[in-house]
């Protein structure tokens, strides 16, 4: 079950629709049958996409707002998540695995006869929680998974967190570069929490030029903070492209910039950074600090200090772009989340109902 809010399709709409589209392929790739359940207009190649009928734009009040209540009535997600459900139930699955971050998805998972897994792709929200121990009464009570260590001990105390399994990224299919190219790159949605400004404060102290790659997800945001900087020298602001087109820009970088807002609960454009042979620098926040290896794959800074990231936008140079790369293939590959998945699956599918999750 995708994320219903946007169509998993590239340019994707985060890194959790990113990721879906990865876990989906490489799940087939491993000779697994999968269905992706989600929003009208997705597409996968060489997956089995189930189209739910859900309009994506039908659910724009549930866009995730840092630290702010959703624009709209979250509600509207119900009917959506009952009906995909509805799908789901006409045909008979070995495991069913819920990426949505909606409360629905949750509750209306609840009373499936067939095992179901939940990944927390975001921060702790009372109403997930209140649905997912809801949920951990139920007689088949599901596997709760988040993405990094950092994002478990955030849950963990307000439910059972049974797995850590991190959105990796495929290196194999990414290419990479051992000459440092030049400017800096800032890669995500244009919101608050991603820090697209801040980027571009960042850039500009330490005297280089920056491209900002992303798609409005915040109108007012991009509005008041990104929109009136288009027309700065050095700064160039593009719509988001899909992520081969974004690997290539990345790899010709000199140093991609994470200067996160919140606690990212992963960061997978720095991993994908890395992956391309191009350092990080990045606000100390989240699970960032379990992707960077700070002095080697690039920098970690106290978050929101400009002048300590335009410091190490400079050094950026010192960083070796074949350690990036080697560190990306040993600890970020996908085929290491894809370990991760099927073990998760052996263990909820053996599962007598009634067990408790964790083994």
């Amino acid at each position: 079950m995708a994320p219903l809010v946007s169509a998993i399709r590239e340019p994707q709409g985060g890194g959790s629709q990113a990721f879906v589209s990865d876990l989906a392929r490489g799940l087939v790739s491993r000779g697994h049958d999968v269905h992706v359940y989600a929003a009208t207009g997705s597409e996968i190649p060489g997956v089995t996409v189930i189209d739910t009928g859900v309009d994506p734009g039908s659910l724009a009040a549930t866009l995730y707002r840092a630290g702010a209540a959703p624009s709209g009535d979250p509600a509207a997600a119900e009917p959506a998540f009952a009906s995909a459900y509805s799908a789901v139930r006409g045909t008979r699955y070995d495991v069913i695995h819920n990426h949505a971050f909606d409360a629905p998805a949750i509750s209306l998972a609840a009373g499936l006869r067939t095992p179901v897994v939940h990944t927390l792709h975001l921060p702790p929200d009372a109403a997930i929680a209140a649905a997912l121990r809801q949920a951990a009464e139920d007689r088949r009570p599901p596997a709760v998974a988040c993405v990094s260590d950092f994002q478990a001990s955030t849950w963990s105390g307000l439910v059972r967190v049974d797995a850590i399994l991190p959105p990796y990224v495929p290196t194999r299919s990414v290419p990479w570069s051992d000459t440092a190219g030049g400017g800096v790159v800032f890669a995500g949605r244009l919101s608050p929490e991603k820090g697209a400004a801040e980027a571009i404060d960042i850039a500009q102290a330490a005297g280089a030029r920056i491209d900002v790659y992303g798609d409005v997800y915040d109108a007012e945001y991009a509005r008041e903070r990104i929109d009136p900087r288009r027309d700065e020298p050095g700064v160039t602001v593009h719509q988001g492209v899909p992520r081969a087109s974004m690997w290539a820009v990345m790899s010709r970088a000199a140093v991609v910039v994470c200067p996160a807002r919140w606690d990212e609960p992963f960061g997978m454009a720095a991993a994908d950074a890395q992956a391309c042979g191009t350092p990080v620098v990045a606000f100390d926040r989240g699970g960032l600090g379990g992707i960077i290896v700070d002095g080697v794959t690039g920098f970690l800074v106290a978050p929101d200090d400009i002048g300590a990231a335009a410091d190490s936008v400079r050094r950026a140079s010192k960083i070796s772009r074949s350690a990036c790369r080697e560190h990306a293939e040993r600890h970020l590959d996908l085929e290491r989340s894809l370990d991760a998945h099927e073990q998760l699956y052996r263990r909820v599918i053996a599962r007598p109902p009634g067990a408790p999750g964790r083994e």
